[in-house]
């Protein structure tokens, strides 16, 4: 009969083995971008495609264990931003400047957890953009939301309302970050700048109200 000390050794050595392939899918990831295959990934790893999919199932479940990682390094990096000792406009900024400063320094990772469906390799033309990265800025905007309860006092429906613009938030650095990493209109700082400007008037005006700590 299996240990219980078996087991967990079975169990950490599988999750041991579970992040060496995502590090070695980072690594293609950053090379190819949406372009990275099962194939190439595989061949990083230096196993078989087979052992890659029994690890994750198909190319959703790899893309959907890659987006939790670095959502959850890009989640701890806003709420340090926002729990940052400065003054509200500038942990607003500072907020906005680490999610644009995250997409610049790696966008073929971002291309490939927000734009997967842009090329395919062929492998799976049913790999469908919106189906895989909407849970993604869904968990975002979720979290947000939580954040801006806990540091605003909003009032009546305050959960409601920190929900709305936690979702609001990051649809708005979603869609200008993707549209700024695209075209470069402008600097990253002029983008701060003005996306806070954007911002800052109500929930200014919310956390003066409150006449708490707010943001």
């Amino acid at each position: 009969m299996e240990t219980t000390h078996q087991a967990e050794q079975q169990r950490t050595s599988a999750e041991s083995r579970r992040r060496e392939l995502l590090e070695a899918a980072d690594r293609v990831v950053l090379r190819d971008g949406p372009k990275a295959s099962m194939n190439a990934i595989a061949a990083e790893a230096g196993i078989t495609k087979p052992i890659l999919y029994r690890h994750f199932g198909d190319k959703g479940g790899l893309y959907r264990a890659l987006a939790q990682r670095h959502t959850d390094a890009l989640l701890a990096a806003l709420r340090a931003a926002l729990d940052a000792p400065a003054g509200r406009r500038e942990r607003v900024e500072a907020t906005l400047e680490t999610y644009l400063v995250a997409i610049e320094a790696r966008p073929q990772v971002y291309r490939f957890l927000m734009h997967p469906a842009e090329d395919s390799g062929g492998e799976q033309p049913g790999f469908d953009v919106g189906r895989h990265s909407a849970p993604l800025l869904r968990r975002m905007g979720e979290e947000l939301g939580v954040v801006i309860a806990e540091r605003i006092g909003l009032g009546p429906g305050s959960e409601a309302l920190a929900r709305v613009w936690g979702h609001g938030i990051v649809g708005m650095m979603h869609a200008a970050g993707d549209w700024w990493l695209g075209e470069r209109p402008c600097s990253r700082a002029e983008l701060v700048r003005g996306l806070a400007d954007l911002l800052w008037g109500r929930l200014a005006a919310a956390a003066d109200r409150a006449g708490g700590p707010g943001f």
